[in-house]
């Protein structure tokens, strides 16, 4: 028998998912390049990477996961900058990222996060142990793929901002 309290976060967890997967839809339009943002994109999604790494070097087959969704992130991010279109115009530089690629990563992200919350919502009052993110043998390689991605792209874009700068400090 559901509780109340379970029948109601069935029923608004596919409103969630709208919301996020609207708010990151319209992300996904022309936006001007500014440098810190890659700054800290290619900052925080390393650090989340190499976090995740400390946290599962016991687990040599957890960290062997993350490992290669970082790679499949590093493959997939490369693969966004190629459908990206850049634009240098005198009001500024900016970029336009395919919609479908980012779209792909963050809603994986999230339906990882769901499912780990359900179950560890699920698991309440059963008197096992509280599961904690690194139990799912999914999570790892999905972190690893949006670590991956994010801070390829970001790193992408800085390496763009920077052959622009050059090409216009030598005209």
């Amino acid at each position: 028998m559901l509780s109340i309290t379970t029948i109601a976060l069935l029923l608004l967890a596919p409103v969630l998912v709208w919301r996020v997967y609207s708010r990151i839809k319209a992300q996904m339009k022309r936006q001007r390049s500014i440098m810190q943002r890659h700054y800290t994109g290619v900052g925080a999604f390393a650090a989340l990477a190499l976090v995740a790494a400390a946290k599962l070097a016991a687990n040599p087959a957890m960290l062997g996961w993350l490992l290669a969704g970082v790679a499949g992130g590093i493959a997939y991010g490369v693969w966004g900058l190629k459908l990206t279109r850049f634009e240098a115009t005198r009001e500024g530089a900016f970029f336009t990222p395919n919609p479908r690629l980012g779209l792909v990563v963050a809603m994986q992200f999230l339906a990882m996060l769901m499912y780990i919350v359900f179950a560890i919502y699920a698991n309440q009052g059963s008197g096992n142990p509280t599961p904690s993110a690194g139990d799912f043998p999914f999570s790892a390689p999905s972190l690893g793929l949006v670590a991956g991605y994010f801070a390829t792209y970001s790193a992408g874009l800085l390496k763009w901002r920077f052959k622009l700068r050059k090409e216009i400090n030598e005209t």
